[in-house]
């Protein structure tokens, strides 16, 4: 009896030993593909990543959230906004053409492939850019609203600035590649978070899974649509120099957060790092509902001025939300007609100012490694396109990119260890200039010196160099010290 009661004793130990043993390899897994997964985001360069509440504004996490990276496709995020601006402003509806000048039908691919000279309605250039993302609607609509591309590109950065997106500077439409447009994690989580705040009656489109145009069936290029619950968009881009980027908007009863990956070495490592993210901390979001709207609108606005000047004026479109899977374009005779030409007037200069909102609660800032110049010319800005190797690392403070006017001549009051620092300085030069600064721009400008990381307070919107060097004489003169510097 002793025996064999010993007998199943040792089984039992053996047993529970097993067990243990069992367990300790599945942790010692997990925390090896942790560490695995941790070490591989460390040595991507060009990685950033942020989950904001988008009930309250709280970051719930930041990964390099305020470094500089190339935007690709994300931009057409803004070039949307735009667009939605000027429908709920009633200067064009959603069946207004959209002519293809030569300019735009050259764009590379992704693309509808519109000749030069035909036309589109509004609407089915937004189904372009929202599934297909295609580059020649982008620079078709941004041609339609501010007569040429690179006024287009004005008034994007001049509203990125209204919005508070202090470290953004946009060069054309679409997100193909310059090494002069640039963008932050925390860029991108303010204006998806714009876009479902300001525009409700338009945001439904981001949820379009596909659209048919003509007989050619375009799927939206976010794979996350459909897969994760709650997911409504928004946008993904990819080009050789970014990597592969996916801002997401998600919805789970009262929670709501909005979340930036950008970098990604794949799209499905992209993809499953985004999943990661949701799950870990859409659970940690606010569950009280919505308090209140969290990034400023500026009714007043240096686009508002120009599209006035461009745009026919038409009633408003009845707001109403758009569903949520396929749609089906029908190609109507008019597609292909030579489009009507829109505006003569020349473009007003965008030199509005407005006051830059706070927005979500900034992190610790970290010396990041900056996204390095074009070694050679890419196009890609879809996740079929192949992985590219990561760029060469560039450690200087890039010039003639952050300036919202055309001139790049801009003032600057002094730098500070920290965003908020160089922010705090731009509210209280604004304060003590009085009228001076009143048709200026504040914004910030990170550069790294002896491998600590900078932020430069600067005022743009200056037509000249003379109107710089007046502002800065004026400045001095009220005791705050400055300098005019082509940016």
């Amino acid at each position: 009896m002793r025996q064999a009661f010993a007998g199943i004793a040792l089984k039992q130990y053996f047993s529970a030993k097993s067990a243990i043993a069992t367990i300790l390899a599945v942790v010692m897994s997990v925390v090896s593909v942790g560490v695995a997964n941790a070490a591989a985001k460390k040595s991507n360069t060009k990685y950033a990543a942020i989950v904001v509440d988008a009930n309250t504004g709280k970051m719930l996490f930041s990964a390099n959230a305020d470094s500089r990276r190339f935007p690709a496709s994300l931009t057409k995020m803004m070039t949307l906004y735009l667009t939605f601006e000027a429908l709920s402003r009633g200067k064009i509806t959603k069946e207004t053409r959209v002519p293809f000048s030569a300019h735009a039908a050259s764009q590379p691919p992704t693309k509808l492939g519109v000749r030069a000279g035909g036309s589109v309605s509004v609407e089915t250039a937004i189904y372009a850019l929202v599934t297909k993302s295609a580059n020649d609607a982008s620079t078709a609509l941004a041609e339609l609203i501010a007569g040429d591309e690179e006024t287009f590109a004005r008034m994007m950065t001049a509203k990125a600035r209204s919005l508070g997106m202090t470290g953004t500077v946009f060069r054309n439409a679409n997100g193909l590649p310059n090494p002069g447009q640039f963008t932050t994690a925390r860029d991108m989580s303010t204006l998806g978070l714009a876009l479902r705040e300001h525009y409700p009656q338009y945001y439904g489109y981001f949820s379009t899974r596909s659209f048919t145009w003509g007989r050619a069936r375009m799927p939206n290029h976010n794979h996350l649509l459909g897969r994760v619950k709650g997911m409504d968009g928004i946008k993904t881009g990819y080009t050789n120099a970014s990597g592969f980027n996916l801002v997401s908007s998600v919805i789970d009863g009262n929670r709501r957060i909005v979340a930036v990956v950008m970098g990604g070495a794949s799209g499905g490592a992209r993809d499953n790092h985004m999943v990661e993210l949701i799950q870990r901390y859409l659970p940690q979001a606010s569950n009280g509902g919505k308090r209140g709207q969290l990034v400023a609108r500026a009714e007043s606005s240096p686009s508002g001025a120009i599209a006035k000047v461009l745009l026919p004026k038409n009633a408003a479109p009845t707001p109403d939300a758009k569903p949520d899977g396929d749609v089906d374009v029908a190609v109507d005779n008019d597609e292909e007609k030579a489009p009507v030409k829109v505006a003569d007037a020349a473009p007003a200069k965008a030199t509005e100012h407005a006051k830059t909102p706070e927005t979500v609660p900034a992190p610790a800032l970290q010396a990041y490694a900056e996204p390095a110049p074009f070694q050679r010319a890419d196009t890609e800005t879809d996740d079929d396109a192949e992985d590219a190797p990561a760029p060469t690392v560039q450690h200087v403070d890039p010039v003639k990119t952050a300036s919202v006017s055309p001139t790049g001549w801009v003032v600057q009051i002094a730098s500070a260890p920290s965003r908020e620092g160089a922010e705090a300085i731009l509210d209280k030069t604004t304060k003590q200039a009085g009228g001076v600064l009143a048709r200026a721009s504040g914004f910030t400008v990170q550069f790294e010196k002896g491998g600590v990381t900078y932020h430069r307070a600067r005022f743009g919107g200056f037509q000249s160099k003379v109107a710089a060097w007046d502002a800065c004489t004026a400045l001095k003169k009220k005791k705050i010290s400055c300098y005019a510097v082509q940016n």
